[in-house]
């Protein structure tokens, strides 16, 4: 492969789009700060494809338009590990994101490795190669950037474009290619990277086991937290931490003097919003809370229930060793309890899991399969209907 470019003018940058606009296909990463801001601090984006290797300045350059009109382009496939955080930055760039896209996180478990598998393990598995990790902590807003900054910023694409091609031909000739398809297409979902602040009280550990007031004001106060850190592009935690918010869910503070009296509150909080808090949680108090979703709610299983849990988890088992992935990739005891809710939910009704047993299991469920049982086979069989 040809030297790193570091692209950095626009006429490199133009060069580069002339490159670009014939591939079918191309490796992307992105390098990015947060620590102090709310939003994503876009500072370097690899490109690779077999041949040559860029990394892009989206600092020194001020339009970078004419490469995202040809990465937006939806004859060329995207190929990312791990996209999510990467696809943020381009919704934030152009409210959508490019498609269609390639994760390798998300195909790996289909050749037998663990979900969620890291980028270092797949370089490693498939390459035998050990990524040097000597930049993992750098900070990529500082110029100028190194050549062992731009050199370890460029494996992250170099190798991952070898990984997708090896990586292709194994889920073609497994023929699980098409499997991931819908995966795929759940990433375009805008909804995945809109930053709702009314939803905001989704991510707070804990809240299952407030009481309806309690809730409303966690509810109430981090929707507040939320709009407050986009419009100062600050990290929501430095306006408050999580545990901060329950513990006022608790004490339901209503006036300054018993706001000062919570342990671990700063002075600074409590002059910039201290009389905004208050109102909150006074307003809070009055109104009903947003129901919990299903999967927050605990609920106790019925004894039969867990036999069928456990019947359901034997045909997965089943299915994993006929297409040899693990049964826990495949589903876990929680996939299987969203399955037996109603309605039914989990990542078994998506992508290639509903396709290798998810349908099959809800056909069960729906009395539409029964199981015939001998001493060494276990055989699901479809029910007449009449």
């Amino acid at each position: 492969m040809s030297d790193i470019q570091y692209i950095d003018t626009p006429e490199r940058l133009a060069e580069l789009c002339q490159r670009l606009a014939n591939v079918p296909w191309v490796a992307l990463d992105t390098e990015f700060l947060r620590e102090k801001t709310y939003y994503p601090q876009f500072c370097l984006l690899q490109l690779a494809t077999p041949d040559w290797v860029a990394c892009v300045d989206p600092i020194a350059l001020k339009d970078l338009n004419p490469l995202l009109d040809i990465l937006y382009s939806p004859d060329i496939i995207k190929v990312f590990h791990s996209c999510r955080q990467d696809l943020e930055i381009f919704y934030q760039l152009r409210g959508s994101v490019p498609q269609p896209v390639f994760d390798t996180q998300l195909a790996a478990p289909l050749l037998g490795f663990q979900d969620s598998t890291g980028y270092a393990m797949l370089v490693s598995s498939f390459l035998n190669i050990n990524l040097n990790k000597a930049y993992t902590r750098t900070d990529w807003s500082v110029r100028p950037l190194s050549t062992e900054q731009l050199e370890y910023a460029a494996d992250d694409v170099i190798y991952l474009s070898k990984i997708y091609l090896l990586m292709g031909e194994q889920l073609k000739q497994l023929g699980r290619l098409e499997w991931l398809q819908d995966d795929f297409k759940e990433l375009n979902d805008p909804q995945l990277y809109k930053l709702a602040p009314e939803n905001a009280w989704f991510r707070i550990k804990g809240k299952n086991k407030l009481t309806g007031k309690q809730l409303s004001i966690v509810q109430t106060l981090s929707a507040w937290r939320e709009q407050v850190a986009q419009a100062e592009n600050r990290p929501r935690n430095w306006l408050m931490r999580d545990e901060m918010l329950i513990e006022f869910a608790k004490l339901q503070p209503e006036t300054i003097e018993a706001l000062n009296n919570v342990r671990g509150v700063h002075e600074k909080m409590v002059s910039r919003h201290g009389k905004v808090i208050c109102q909150l949680i006074t307003q809070a108090k009055q109104q009903a809370p947003k129901p919990l979703h299903d999967k927050d709610k605990p609920a106790k299983k019925t004894p039969e229930q867990e036999v069928i849990l456990d019947i359901l988890a034997a045909i997965v088992r089943l299915r994993a060793e006929q297409n040899r992935l693990n049964p826990s990739i495949l589903a876990s005891r929680d996939d299987l309890e969203a399955l037996l809710l109603e309605p039914p939910t989990g990542a078994l009704l998506q992508g290639w899991r509903r396709t290798m047993v998810g349908n099959e299991l809800l056909s069960m469920l729906d009395g539409q399969i029964a199981l015939t049982l001998s001493r060494t086979k276990i055989t699901p069989t479809s029910l007449s209907v009449f």
